[in-house]
């Protein structure tokens, strides 16, 4: 039951209100004066105080009550006092709500206000510890886990990433195959090198291929390796992925773009452990962590027929979802703030334009806004014209986002050549975007509408 401390040296009011409050539940403490009231909250639970303005030593100025209210909120500022107040203390009252009296009630009461007052404000005070408590149980567990953990610099506040966090940690010990699933720049990469670094092959090599990042008939290549002469332009034998990461980390990105063929291959060395380079009869032994990670729909693409189930039992022993940014939005001031030059900072219109812009480009979307700005912006306070986001009307202010040739091209290859995926990451229109590839002398053709 919540408990309401009464302070007031009339029995009877005392009395009223303990019979008042019981009948809904409510359990009172009663105190005859403000040093028997102080002495009760210093030792015991309390939701609320109701006190007293006027007491017997000062029925006029209500200098008493005040000194009372003044104690109680320098030793528990966040406990809500309702104040009860003669016609003489009114003006007094009033003063003190403006210095954080929860509310006044003249005497005699209206027994409805008072109850509905008291209801509210224990409720309210209890949502708030509730909140707090969550807030300091995850500030500690991020404290601990930056104390007990190697993860790589990674700037966080939001607790969805601390959950994916929080298992990566426990699972980074464990020689299992990951899956970290989650859209494009949101950070998948970080969180395998997290894995990496608190596992125990963290002193073995972290070794990471993009499987979309190369054509299908260059990828098995790149993973098994290649003798001279096992394709053209194959002078010389190359060690390929596995043999690099032996006694360390495979970090396999996009696994989803792997062709049929790499995925038979693959899987034959996740259950034996063996291999052979192309061109070669000679097996080759090795141990390695996998982990891997895709923006794709595995089990869309099971359906169709483009990714094998059985390699994605194997792959999928531990599955870590990294959420978007949008889905992070405590995430995002504190990104931004770490992007952001040193000497620089956000106004209130930076600020409600970074929280309210969905992030289709994630974590490297927000580095470059952040980079971009901070290069291009004048003065030390960055406003929301300066990051160069689409307004509430959907245009994107000019402001600060003139590109080079060469930031546009990256941008290009890292989306595939897709107009709009380039643009949103570069925080632009994709006629915006047009019209910059025109200006530097992009060619249209090389690009995916």
């Amino acid at each position: 039951m919540p408990t309401v401390l009464v302070i007031d040296d009339n029995r009877s009011i005392a009395m009223a209100l303990d019979v008042l409050l019981s009948l809904h539940e409510i359990e009172t403490l009663s105190a005859t004066s403000p040093a028997e009231g102080l002495k009760l909250l210093a030792k015991s639970h309390v939701d609320l105080v109701i006190q007293d303005m006027n007491f017997t030593n000062d029925t006029t100025s209500g200098a008493e009550g005040v000194a009372l209210f003044r104690r109680i909120r320098e030793h528990h500022p966040d406990l809500p006092v309702i104040l009860l107040t003669a016609w003489t203390s009114l003006d007094t009252a009033v003063d003190l709500v403006k210095a954080g009296a929860a509310d006044y009630l003249g005497k005699p009461w209206d027994d409805q206000r008072l109850i509905a007052t008291v209801k509210n404000l224990i409720e309210l005070g209890q949502v708030n510890r509730a909140l707090q408590h969550r807030l300091q149980r995850e500030r500690r567990q991020k404290r601990q886990l930056e104390e007990n953990f190697d993860l790589r610099g990674l700037v966080w506040q939001d607790s969805a990433t601390e959950r994916v966090l929080d298992m990566a940690c426990q699972v980074a010990r464990a020689d299992v195959p990951v899956l970290i699933t989650g859209p494009n720049g949101a950070g998948k990469e970080r969180i395998a090198e997290i894995i990496q670094a608190n596992s125990s092959v963290r002193d073995g090599p972290f070794v990471t291929l993009n499987c979309g990042a190369l054509p299908a008939d260059l990828i098995e290549a790149e993973l098994f390796g290649a003798d001279a002469g096992a394709y053209t332009g194959a002078t010389v034998a190359r060690e390929g992925k596995f043999e690099a990461a032996d006694g360390g980390t495979l970090f396999l990105d996009e696994i989803g773009n792997l062709s049929l063929a790499g995925q038979v291959k693959l899987l034959r060395v996740l259950e034996t452990g063996r291999f052979q380079r192309l061109g070669s009869t000679r097996e080759r032994q090795v141990k390695v962590r996998i982990i891997s990670a895709t923006n794709a729909e595995l089990p869309a693409m099971i359906k169709a027929g483009t990714f094998r189930q059985d390699l994605l039992y194997r792959l999928n022993v531990i599955e870590l979802r990294l959420p978007a940014l949008a889905e992070r939005p405590d995430d995002i001031l504190a990104l931004a703030e770490h992007f952001l030059d040193k000497h620089r900072s956000l106004d209130a219109s930076a600020v409600a334009a970074l929280l309210n812009h969905p992030w289709p480009g994630n974590v490297r979307e927000l580095k470059n806004v952040m980079q971009r700005a901070s290069l291009l912006a004048q003065g030390k306070a960055l406003a929301a014209a300066d990051l160069g986001l689409p307004s509430a009307s959907g245009q994107v202010t000019d402001t600060a986002v003139e590109l080079d040739k060469e930031t546009v091209e990256q941008a290009l290859t890292r989306a595939s050549g897709v107009i709009s995926q380039a643009a949103a990451e570069l925080g632009l229109s994709r006629q915006a975007l047009y019209r910059r590839m025109e200006r530097l002398g992009i060619s249209r053709s090389s690009s995916a509408a």
